[in-house]
């Protein structure tokens, strides 16, 4: 009987061990597949390395939850998450600008979450220098989170299951901004998209290759429009005029600067992704490429700060804007958009 026993037993952990192998690695959660910060060989070094916030499951899988639970907005009604949906590589499809508490509108749209450890400085006017302390700005803005630190700490102590995952991430069921902080950031830190066609090419991968349009598009690409969208992370992240007014109705970089050279002037972004993140620009004034492409072509006014790579605008006749755009979609990294390991669960 005991020999029948320990064949079975054999049996059915040989069985576990089979199922478990044979899952797909996105199907895997984050408890039963170790976290880790990878920087893709054709990337430069990060800004943000973990040094002083070290990558763990728990920490990653607390920070996951926080940046999806509701609960901590003023009025339960608004997540991270909200304004930056996965499937549009973590910006907010289709709304102009950001929309928060009691369906209050924001002024600028929610920028698109990835690639964040290569950033110095966040948000369209770069007002904020520190990856683990860009979510207080959500937090306490009134039309977005509308909420306090200090109230969010009181709502997580008495909410299961927040004490003990603070424990696991952490060691102790001590709830404090600094923890909360730094575990938002292991999720949003470990958010690196660097997969695309685009990558693949560049790493000569599998002998994967551009189409004739995607070439041609890459070849204008790097004539007309890297000087500020520069490889691979496709910005330089200056901040710059590019003429959509002739005078701004928001003030850009100069609100952070006090600088009048700044007025008008946002952050260059990242194109990885273009094909899902509209609406375009700082008010997500445009919602295809077609049109960011014509303003670029016959849109651009004369601003006062408008930068001088843009004095004569980027001309462009319908074959070389669709050739553009085919090598703007190979920026597309759809293993990052789908991966389940970041979704809401």
């Amino acid at each position: 009987m005991l020999r029948k026993l320990t064949v079975f037993a054999v049996l059915f952990i040989s069985i576990a061990l089979m199922y478990a192998c044979s899952k797909n690695e996105d199907e895997i959660v984050p408890e039963e597949k170790a976290i880790t910060f990878s920087v893709p060989s054709n990337f430069p070094a990060p800004v943000y390395n973990f040094e002083h916030n070290k990558l763990s499951n728990a920490g990653f899988s607390l920070g996951k939850k926080l940046f999806y639970d509701a609960r901590l907005s003023a009025d339960k009604s608004v997540s991270c998450g909200s304004c930056h949906q996965q499937f549009a590589a973590f910006a907010n499809l289709d709304h102009k600008v950001s929309h928060g508490v009691n369906n209050c509108q924001g002024k600028r749209n929610a920028p698109s979450l990835f690639n964040l450890a290569w950033q110095k400085a966040f948000f369209w006017d770069g007002g904020v220098k520190n990856i683990e302390t860009s979510p207080l700005n959500a937090i306490t803005d009134a039309c977005e989170m509308g909420t306090d630190i200090v109230t969010i700490i009181t709502t997580l102590k008495n909410t299961e299951p927040y004490p003990e995952m603070f424990k696991k991430a952490f060691g102790s069921t001590e709830i404090n901004s600094q923890l909360i902080l730094k575990s938002i950031t292991q999720f949003m830190g470990v958010l690196v998209s660097g997969n695309s066609k685009y990558d693949k090419v560049m790493r000569k991968e599998d002998g994967i290759l551009f189409t004739s349009d995607e070439q041609a598009g890459y070849t204008l690409f790097k004539q007309k429009c890297s000087s500020c969208h520069a490889e691979p992370l496709f910005t330089d992240f200056s901040y710059r005029s590019n003429g959509l007014d002739l005078i701004s109705t928001d003030e850009g970089r100069s609100h952070i600067t006090g600088v009048q050279t700044d007025f008008g002037k946002f952050r260059v972004p990242s194109l990885r992704n273009i094909e899902y993140t509209s609406p375009y620009m700082h008010d997500g004034r445009f919602y295809s490429l077609d049109e960011v492409l014509e303003h670029y072509n016959s849109g651009v006014k004369a601003a006062e700060n408008l930068d001088a790579e843009l004095k004569s605008g980027i001309q462009l006749n319908s074959l070389e804007k669709s050739q553009i755009k085919a090598f703007l979609k190979t920026l597309t990294d759809n293993e990052f958009i789908k991966n389940t390991l970041y979704s809401e669960s």
